[in-house]
C-alpha cells in the first residue's frame, strides 16, 4: 500500500435553474431515470485482497489506569483517568499536543503530528527512557494543517500534508527533524476564504490519501449542512477529487460525501474506503399522516442518518443532499438503501433516492467518525492485524452523547467487507454524567507495533501497547 500513516515500507510506503444545474453537472438522476451505477444494489463490488496469518480472535477487554510520565500531568491528568482497551494492552500518555488531529508514523519510529489550528505539524522523537518526546517544528506556516501521508514516488520518499485550501509535499529523510524541498502540488482548494463562500465553509479541513498508481485523492467537504449549493459549485464540494501525485490532472472521482474525513486504501488492492459524517438535523422524511413530515424529530434526528465506513467506487454518487442512508430496512447496518431527503429532495421529485451508491457499513448516527486506519499491513498485534480501526469524535446534537471512542471492524475476507463493529479504546465518555474528557481523532502504528491515538480535546496522544508477557 503506498498511502501510509503507518511508517512500514511494502515498496512505496504503506498511508441557473435547481434542476437544470444538476443535469448540466451530471450529479444525479432524476425521479425514474436510472443512473447505471450499483443503484440501490449495494454499490461496486471490492478487489480481492490478500490478509496476513491471523492470531486467535481478540481476548475482550480490559480497564486500565492511563500511565502519565512525569511533567505531564496537565489536567485532564491531574487526576487518575481509566480508559478500557484490548486485553493485555497498557495505554501511556506519550505525548501532549494542544488540539492535535491527524497523525503519521514515520518509516524510524518518529511521529508525524497535525496542530491544525496552530497551522504546523510537528515531529515528535520518543524518548527511549520513557520520558517525554523531543519535539521539532516539521513543517509551519500553513493555514489548518491536517492530514499527512508518507508515500514513494521515483525512489524519493515524500511527506503530503493538506492544508485547508492546498496540498503540499516535504522531502523525506529518516532522521531529519524537518521537511525539506517543498512544493505546493495541489492549490484553490474551497476553504472559508472562497468568495464565494464569504467566510463560512463548515467542513473546510481537507484528508488525503494516495494510491499505488501514484494517484492523490483530496476529500473536498461540504461547506453547509445540507444545502445544494456545495454540489452544484465547480469543482464540486462534498466530492472527492483525484489528482497525479504532482497535482496535475484533476478530475471529480465521487460526489455525494458530505464530509469524508478518513481515507484509506485497502492493503494490497485499488479500493478507496472512507470515514463519513453525514447530516445534522435530518428533517422527518414520511408523509405518514401523523404531521411530522419535513419536521425535526429529535428521536428520529437521533438515530438518523448513520454515519458511513464505505467503499467509494470511481464515478460514484453517495447520495447527499438529495438522500440519506436508513438503517430502517432489512439489511439494517449494511448496504443501506436511502430516504429521500424532505428538505432538498421532496418525495424523491428531484433524485431518485435508489439510484445513489449504497454505504457500505453504517455508524452510529452523529458519533462522527473521523481518522479510518487499515491494519493489515501494520506491525500491530496480530490479533488485531486483519480490520481497521475508526476514531468516533463524538456526537453534540443528540439527546444523549454517542461516540467518544476508537472502534473497531474485523475484515470478513470472504466478502472482503467490514464485519461487525467493536469497542477498541473507550472511556473518554461518562454514559451517566453525559460528561467526557477527550474526543479522539486519529491513530498511527509506529514500526515497533505501538499504536498511537489522537485526542485533540485534551490535546493529548496515548501510546497503546502490548504489555511484555501478554
Amino acid at each position: 500500500m503506498n498511502d501510509s500513516r503507518n511508517g512500514k515500507p511494502e515498496g512505496a510506503l504503506p498511508r441557473r435553474t435547481l434542476l437544470g444545474g444538476l443535469a448540466a453537472a451530471g450529479l444525479l438522476t432524476l425521479a425514474g431515470g436510472g443512473c447505471g451505477s450499483s443503484g440501490g444494489s449495494g454499490g461496486p463490488t471490492p478487489t480481492p485482497s490478500p490478509s496476513p496469518t491471523q492470531g486467535p480472535a481478540p481476548e475482550g477487554r480490559e480497564t486500565v489506569t492511563v500511565e502519565v510520565p512525569a511533567g505531564m500531568d496537565a489536567p485532564p491528568f491531574n487526576v487518575p483517568r481509566q480508559l478500557t482497551v484490548p486485553a493485555g494492552f497498557g495505554i501511556q500518555v506519550f505525548a501532549r499536543v494542544p488540539q492535535v488531529r491527524f497523525l503519521a508514523a514515520a518509516p524510524n519510529g518518529d511521529l508525524l503530528a497535525a496542530e491544525t489550528f496552530r497551522d504546523r505539524v510537528t515531529l515528535l522523537r520518543p524518548d527511549p527512557a520513557g520520558g517525554a518526546p523531543a519535539s521539532f517544528t516539521f513543517a509551519d506556516g500553513m493555514h489548518a494543517a491536517h492530514d499527512i501521508v508518507f508515500h514513494t514516488l521515483g525512489g524519493t520518499t515524500y511527506v503530503y500534508i493538506a492544508e485547508s485550501s492546498k496540498v503540499n509535499r516535504f522531502v523525506y529523510t529518516p532522521g531529519a527533524t524537518s521537511g525539506a524541498g517543498r512544493q505546493t502540488v495541489v492549490s484553490g482548494l474551497p476553504n472559508a476564504s472562497s468568495p464565494e463562500l464569504q467566510g463560512a465553509h463548515g467542513h473546510q479541513l481537507k484528508n488525503i490519501a494516495l494510491d499505488r498508481n501514484h494517484k492523490l485523492y483530496v476529500s473536498s467537504a461540504s461547506a453547509t449542512n445540507a444545502d445544494p449549493a456545495d454540489v452544484l459549485a465547480d469543482p464540486p464540494r462534498a466530492a472527492i477529487l483525484q489528482y497525479n501525485a504532482d497535482g496535475s490532472g484533476m478530475r471529480v472521482f465521487a460526489r455525494g460525501l458530505r464530509n469524508a474525513e478518513g481515507l484509506a486504501f485497502l492493503p494490497g488492492t485499488e479500493d478507496l474506503w472512507v470515514s463519513v459524517n453525514q447530516r445534522d438535523n435530518i428533517p422527518y422524511p414520511y408523509d405518514d399522516g401523523t404531521g411530522r413530515y419535513g419536521q425535526i424529530v429529535p428521536e428520529y434526528v437521533d438515530n438518523h442518518p448513520p454515519e458511513g465506513f464505505t467503499l467509494v467506487r470511481d464515478g460514484g454518487n453517495y447520495g447527499w443532499p438529495y438522500a440519506n442512508p436508513t438503517p430502517d430496512g432489512p439489511t439494517g447496518m449494511d448496504d443501506m438503501p436511502f430516504e429521500a431527503d424532505a428538505e432538498n429532495n421532496p418525495g424523491g421529485t428531484v433524485a431518485d433516492p435508489a439510484s445513489f451508491d449504497r454505504i457500505t457499513k453504517g455508524i452510529q448516527a452523529h458519533s462522527a467518525p473521523l481518522g479510518l486506519l487499515f491494519l493489515q499491513d501494520t506491525a500491530f498485534d496480530l490479533r488485531y492485524r486483519n480490520g481497521a480501526v475508526i476514531a468516533l469524535h463524538g456526537s453534540w446534537n443528540r439527546t444523549r452523547r454517542v461516540g467518544y471512542k476508537f472502534v473497531y471492524f474485523p475484515w470478513n475476507d470472504g466478502l472482503n467487507r467490514p464485519g461487525a463493529e467493536q469497542d477498541f479504546v473507550t472511556g473518554w465518555l461518562d454514559e451517566g454524567s453525559q460528561t467526557f474528557w477527550g474526543r479522539p481523532v486519529d491513530m498511527a502504528v509506529a514500526p515497533n507495533g505501538d499504536m498511537y491515538l489522537s485526542d485533540d480535546h485534551s490535546g493529548t496522544i496515548y501510546r497503546l501497547y502490548r504489555k511484555p508477557g501478554t
